[in-house]
C-alpha cells in the first residue's frame, strides 16, 4: 500500500499531465489542405507548351483529410508543409507545401521533384 505523501504525488503527476500542452507532430502541427480540386503537372520546355497536364496525378480534396481520384478515396497528412498520403491510390506518395494553393512532389530520394499540383481556384 502507498503512504499518503506518495499517493498524493501521484495524484498531482498524473493531473498535471492531463493539463500538459499538446506539442506538434514531428515535421510540425497539423493541418488540413484546402478543399477543391488539384491539377498537377510539369514544367514544359522551350518551345513547347509551357505546362504539361498530368491528368492521371490530379486529385480532389473532399474533407478534412480525405482525398478522391478517379481510382479511390484515401487520406492524407499534413505535418507543418510536408504533406503525405497514407491511404488509398496515393498511398506513399509525399509533396512540400510551397504555398497555400500549390503542393511539389518530393521523390523517394528526398529530393523535390519536377510534378506540382495547384488547386484550381474559381474566379468571379
Amino acid at each position: 500500500m502507498r503512504s499518503a505523501p506518495a499517493l498524493a504525488a501521484a495524484v498531482v503527476a498524473s493531473a498535471s499531465l492531463a493539463y500538459a500542452p499538446l506539442h506538434a507532430a514531428p515535421g510540425g502541427s497539423l493541418g488540413t489542405l484546402p478543399r477543391g480540386d488539384y491539377v498537377c503537372g510539369v514544367p514544359g520546355y522551350a518551345g513547347g507548351k509551357a505546362w504539361i497536364e498530368r491528368d492521371e496525378a490530379n486529385f480532389r480534396i473532399v474533407n478534412g483529410s480525405s482525398y478522391r481520384t478517379p481510382e479511390g478515396r484515401g487520406t492524407y497528412l499534413l505535418a507543418g508543409d510536408n504533406v503525405r498520403f497514407t491511404r488509398g491510390p496515393m498511398k506513399g506518395r509525399t509533396f512540400l507545401r510551397e504555398t497555400m494553393n500549390r503542393l511539389r512532389e518530393i521523390g523517394n530520394d528526398g529530393e523535390l521533384g519536377r510534378m506540382r499540383c495547384s488547386r484550381r481556384v474559381n474566379s468571379r
